[in-house]
Order: structure tokens, then C-alpha cells, then sequence
């Protein structure tokens, strides 16, 4: 099985020391947000197929991936850089120390291993079609060689993720614009003719209604490029986890509203203040990265995650 750590927060910028202490454990445990059953997943190597990190800041998390390595995990770096305002992305570390840790990731553990993402594209007053042009063109030249893949995605403000973006706006002083579908289209053309350039692949993640020749579906959790990194040829194809979604099956070990970024796009934080209470009150010697505050009086868990992707 593939383990994604994490789509749902950002565990090697915040929770980096947690997410060793459960690899050396062989274990971690996690919370179906739906239906709150707790569940035991393995993180032992024979069971383990491979990790997906997602991040803005891997600084922190360098001392780690030496463990990750040494134990025999191959592993994949979904490194969002976006370089955007403060007022959209309130506490994202500076575009520039993310760009250095990038080739920093590359220099060590090679091209394959990093997957630049510029996603979530917001459209607004301040982060308009002409500074994502140039925005866009200025990253992907400072980010030459260090991956071969950049992914993209045009932000779906779904309720609460739109009342996070309002607030903001009103805050900061700035106004969301409405793009049509052809405008993103237009603009994901112009994007891939950047990235080929710079020797990136364009993709992009679970909107195939806006795929336009030269841009492919993105696959985030991707066991060929784990297989690849491996040196495994074969691998058993699995159905992804959401409609329109090009990724293999994973288990994520995130929890939802536990990220303190500060990003008003983001779909796994409602709460911004929640989240970063709960960063203040994580163990990270606890086998859950955010405890339930009835686990303690209940107990009860499902058997063990667990099942091989490659043959």
C-alpha cells in the first residue's frame, strides 16, 4: 500500500517528529472523518509500498527523509510552491527558502523524487491572469531541473473554503474574480508551453474537463514513479480515490483542520484558529496525530490497513 502523509495537512513541515516516531513504532493510527471509526495502519516496510509527502516547507523535515531512506522507503515530494501574496497564504515559509530546499531535495535524492505543484491557482484582484502568467514563468525558471513534472489545479471554492476566502478578502482588501472555463483553459496552454521549456510535464489534478493538448491528468499518488524509484517493474493498477482522479489507492494518515498555514484555499482546513490550537496541543508521541476526545472513554478500533501494490 501507498501511504499519503498527507493531502489532509502538512506533516513534514509541522508534524515531522510524529510522523518518525510512528515509523520506528511500525504503526499509526487514524480517524475516518465520516464516520469517526478509528483505524490501525501499518507502516512496517513489508507492508508499506512507498510514501507521498506533500509539503510547502520540507526544511524541517530533511533530518527525516535520511531515516525514510535508510529504512528502505521509497518515497515521493509534492512540494507546493506557489509564491503567493501574504494575504492568500498567510504563513507559508518565504517562495525563495522554498525554492532552495527544492533543489536541495533534488541535489540529494534526485529529480524523480520532486513533484513541483503550483495549486491551488486562486483567481483575484491580487492574484490575477497576468501575475499567474508571470508568476507561473518566474517559478518554473527558478525551479529548472530539480523535477520533471509540475502539476496545476484552478481552486474550487466549495462552501467553507469560500467563506475562508471572503473573510480575507475583506480583511485584506482585495476581491475574488470569476473566471470561465476557457480563460482556464487558455491559461493552462500558456503554462504547458512555459513548463516545456523548463523541462517540466504540465498535469493537472481531477479537472479533465479543462485538459487541453499538451496538459495530461495528474496522478499525485503515483505507483509508477514510486516503482520507478524503487527499481520495482511490476505493480498491481488500483482504482484512485476520488472521481476524476488519476491516483493509484492510498491511505492517507493526515487529519483534517490540523494545518497552520494559513492558506485561504484550502478545502482540509474549515477552521483556522481550530487548527492552530490543535498544532499546540499535538503529541507527537501520541499514536494518532490529533487524539479523538472520546477515544480515551472508547477504545474500540478496526482491524489492521494493510495489502502490497507491487507484485
Amino acid at each position: 500500500m501507498i501511504i499519503s502523509a498527507s493531502y489532509k495537512t502538512d506533516i513534514p513541515t509541522f508534524y515531522g517528529e510524529w510522523f518518525i516516531n510512528r515509523l520506528r513504532a511500525g504503526y499509526c493510527k487514524v480517524v475516518n472523518p465520516y464516520n469517526q471509526r478509528i483505524s490501525v495502519v501499518d507502516l512496517t516496510r513489508s507492508q508499506v509500498d512507498g510514501f507521498v509527502f506533500w509539503t510547502k516547507n520540507l526544511i524541517p523535515f530533511f533530518k527525516h527523509l535520511t531515516e525514510v531512506q535508510e529504512r528502505g522507503f521509497p518515497f515521493v515530494v509534492q512540494y507546493c510552491i506557489n509564491g503567493y501574496p501574504r494575504a492568500v497564504e498567510f504563513s507559508v515559509v518565504d517562495v525563495s527558502n522554498s525554492i532552495e530546499s527544492m533543489k536541495r531535495l533534488s541535489g540529494i535524492y534526485g529529480s524523480k523524487v520532486a513533484v513541483w505543484r503550483y495549486d491551488t491557482i486562486l483567481f483575484s484582484s491580487i492574484t490575477s491572469i497576468d501575475f499567474h502568467r508571470r508568476n507561473f514563468e518566474k517559478l518554473a525558471k527558478a525551479l529548472h531541473g530539480t523535477a520533471d513534472e509540475v502539476v496545476i489545479s484552478f481552486a474550487q471554492l466549495y462552501k467553507k473554503t469560500l467563506r475562508n476566502v471572503q473573510a480575507a478578502s475583506k480583511e485584506f482588501g482585495f476581491s475574488l474574480e470569476s473566471i470561465e472555463d476557457e480563460a482556464k483553459r487558455n491559461l493552462a496552454i500558456e503554462f504547458s508551453q512555459i513548463a516545456k521549456s523548463c523541462g517540466f510535464k504540465l498535469t493537472m489534478c481531477s479537472q479533465k474537463h479543462l485538459l487541453v493538448p499538451g496538459v495530461a491528468a495528474a496522478r499525485c499518488i503515483d505507483a509508477e514513479r514510486l516503482a520507478e524509484i524503487s527499481g520495482k517493474k511490476k505493480f498491481v493498477q488500483k482504482k484512485g480515490n476520488r472521481p476524476d482522479c488519476g491516483c493509484f489507492f492510498s491511505r492517507d494518515i493526515g487529519e483534517y483542520d490540523t494545518c497552520p498555514h494559513g492558506c485561504i484555499y484550502c478545502y482540509a482546513v474549515q477552521n483556522s484558529e481550530l487548527a492552530k490550537i490543535r498544532y499546540k496541543q499535538h503529541n507527537p508521541e501520541s499514536e494518532f496525530l490529533f487524539i479523538p476526545k472520546d477515544y480515551l472513554s472508547n477504545k474500540s478500533m478496526s482491524n489492521k490497513v494493510q495489502g502490497s501494490l507491487f507484485d
